[in-house]
């Protein structure tokens, strides 16, 4: 079946407008005069970042073509130089923050600029607002709109500040549109919060590269924040889905004192720093930091590190002289070769699988 072309509609771009969100990222905007695309009204276009505003040579008051992507996001296709203003002129990206003045920073391989000061406003309410979100903590009725208001009210300063709200109860009450109901909703929201696992208060942090999907994984893997947050380089890219981008993002994300600090007052608010636990069979395995390497054919990667952590093991990607133990299968390389100049205990897969027998059938 032949796939109809997305619909394209001309109209203005009256004006480029910055935005900064929760990891200081800034993002352009193409503010248009209101056109029907595609069955809804469209006034708003992201332009991504200077890159793409260079490429397409986009200016303020151009003639512009507009369509939805996947017929949702509205984006901007190109611009209509033969129909610009004569004294037209390139647009210049701002060095600047454009709410806290602070000087915008590019990293390398990016072309996304940022705003690298913790204390803007912007990065403040957006990280408040990520880490309230559904996906993150999960605190009901302290929604985007709810945020900004508390920030705008002095409420809300920092992520730390949402378990300070109980002790502002009457401010909250004296607030319009508050009532005693909603109020006693949204702390008491706020104190369920207190009990998420691990995986949502890691995702609620906001730390660049790393998503829902390797939160968890990271949950999982480290089971502890202190333990999280103590991890090498090494140790976080020897993890399956954790690359080496993920890695650096996290360890400075962790070098940041103010960071730190916020963890450590989340951990005295009554936050809990740990993962769901499965119940764990004791076992010759269990307090024992173990390796896999080589091609198992009795189990799966994934399922062998599954039955190690059920038994009691801490499961790592490289060795060293905290390795207690390697579980080897065919073509086992460098790790075994290592282990054995270290004098590491090693098992092979045949041996591993008579002991999980052993102990998962007591």
């Amino acid at each position: 079946m032949k796939l109809e072309k997305p619909e394209e509609v001309i109209t203005r771009l009256k004006d480029i407008k910055i935005t900064v969100g929760r990891t200081g990222k800034i993002t352009p905007n193409a503010v248009l005069e209101p056109v029907r695309v595609a069955g809804s009204l469209v006034s708003a276009a992201t332009l991504h970042n200077e890159d793409m505003i260079k490429n397409k040579d986009v200016r303020v008051n151009d003639f512009v073509v507009i369509r939805k992507a996947g017929d949702i996001i509205p984006e901007v296709v190109r611009s209509l130089p033969e129909r610009r203003e004569e004294h037209s002129e390139a647009y210049v990206f701002p060095t600047l923050c454009p709410v806290c003045g602070s000087q915008l920073v590019r990293y390398p391989d990016e072309a996304a600029h940022y705003c690298i000061n913790q204390d803007c406003p912007a990065r403040v309410s957006e990280s408040i607002i990520h880490f309230a979100s559904r996906e993150a903590m999960d605190i009901d009725t302290l929604g985007s709109k709810r945020v900004e208001f508390f920030c705008e009210q002095g409420l809300l300063k920092s992520v730390e500040d949402i378990y300070h709200l109980k002790d502002q109860r009457e401010t909250l009450m004296n607030l319009e549109g508050f009532q005693e109901k909603s109020v006693d909703k949204l702390l008491e929201a706020i104190e369920a919060s207190k009990s998420n696992p691990l995986e949502d208060l890691i995702f609620g942090l906001g730390i660049r590269q790393v998503g829902k999907k390797a939160a968890k994984i990271l949950a999982h893997h480290f089971k502890n924040m202190a333990v999280f947050m103590s991890a090498t380089k090494e140790e976080l890219t020897a993890i399956r889905d954790i690359g080496e981008v993920t890695a650096i993002s996290i360890l400075d994300y962790f070098q940041n004192e103010s960071n730190v600090r916020m963890i450590e007052h989340l951990r005295d608010l009554g936050c809990r720093m740990d993962s769901d636990q499965q119940e764990i069979t004791q076992s010759l395995f269990t307090g024992k930091t173990v390796v896999l390497t080589g091609s198992l054919s009795l189990f799966t990667r994934d399922e062998a590190k599954e039955v190690l952590e059920r038994l009691g093991a801490n499961v790592t990607g490289s060795v060293s002289k905290k390795t207690d133990l390697v579980i080897f299968g065919e073509n086992a390389g460098s790790k075994l070769e290592k282990a054995l100049q270290l004098n590491i205990q090693t098992m092979d897969e045949k041996t591993f699988l008579e002991e999980v027998n052993q102990f998962e059938n007591q």
